[in-house]
């Protein structure tokens, strides 16, 4: 009758394959190495990771001063509206937005240039003639008519207030 053959492989110790690979590590990695380094001396130079090391040390007090400060009603109120303003830059049209965002630094420069306050004259010869100032006259009174409708209680949805 056949005797199996015994299969005997030599124990491999993982740490010796693992301390070979790190003696081997700065003539593989030597620029990288050098580099962490560098950046490591930045930090300790400019205190961070004292700071860093500190803030370990007192992790759970860090913690703890962190969520009493967020279970202020203030802070409640700022990441609510935070949200709601998220919420709004969502709803506006990026190209609409981006006019928005070219047009007041324009007339910012304008206000800056000219900062005598324009006389009655030209406020009428405007108003009546230059169609753009009218149409930035609607624009803001739509904003206004619609907030002061949503404010009074008869806010309409804003599916509704898209067809005015």
């Amino acid at each position: 009758m056949a005797h199996p053959i015994a299969l005997e492989l030599p124990r491999v110790d993982p740490r010796v394959a693992l301390q070979t690979r790190l003696q081997n590590a700065p003539a593989a990695h030597a620029e990288a190495m050098l580099a962490a380094y560098e950046v490591l001396q930045g930090l300790h130079d400019r205190g961070v990771l004292e700071l860093v090391r500190g803030g370990l040390g007192s992790s759970e007090k860090v913690l703890e001063i962190a969520v009493e400060s967020a279970k202020s009603p203030a802070s409640i109120r700022g990441i609510r509206n935070l949200l709601l303003l998220i919420n709004m830059l969502g709803e506006i049209d990026p190209e609409v937005l981006r006019i928005l965002t070219q047009t007041v630094p324009q007339a910012l420069k304008m206000m800056v240039r000219e900062p005598e306050p324009p006389g009655l004259w030209r406020l009428i010869k405007d108003f009546l003639w230059n169609q753009d100032f009218r149409h930035g006259l609607a624009a803001v009174n739509t904003i206004l008519e619609v907030f002061g409708r949503s404010v009074s209680g008869e806010g309409k949805t804003s599916e509704d207030s898209a067809a005015v």
